[in-house]
């Protein structure tokens, strides 16, 4: 697969980060949970989303400066990934806490980190081909 398409593709699956968001809707979680944590998460997860929607529309128009559009959302989603796993195993004592939310720590967000590294991948190796050109 082309690289632009490959990065949109991944970029695409990483747009619908928002559902981070959900740990701030009454409910869907339980009151207990922390709400510095859930704040966290949301506006991180609502970052990464929409750097990764900026890469997208970078990739698909081929803007000159898509490559480090998509660095930049990639980075940012991978650290905040990590940081919302880091925080959640050290603070949150009560897994039970997410409600309905476990499902996203669960099973989206090992999706989500495999499509960060299948990013840094794609960069790198490219970088490294057109060095090597």
């Amino acid at each position: 697969m082309p690289r632009y398409e490959a990065l949109r593709l991944l970029a695409a699956f990483n747009a619908f980060r928002f559902f981070g968001m959900n740990f701030m809707v009454a409910g869907f979680v339980s009151a207990e949970l922390s709400p510095t944590f859930a704040a966290e998460v949301g506006w991180g997860d609502l970052i990464a989303a929409s750097l990764a929607l900026a890469s997208i529309a970078a990739l698909s128009w081929r803007w000159s400066i898509a490559v480090p559009v998509v660095w930049a959302f990639n980075v940012w989603g991978t650290l905040d990934l990590l940081n919302a796993y880091y925080v959640g195993v050290t603070k949150i004592q009560d897994p039970g806490l997410f409600g309905a939310g476990i499902y996203i720590p669960a099973l989206y967000v090992p999706l989500l980190l495999v499509s960060h590294v299948l990013v840094f991948m794609i960069l790198v190796r490219s970088g490294a081909e057109e060095k090597a050109a």
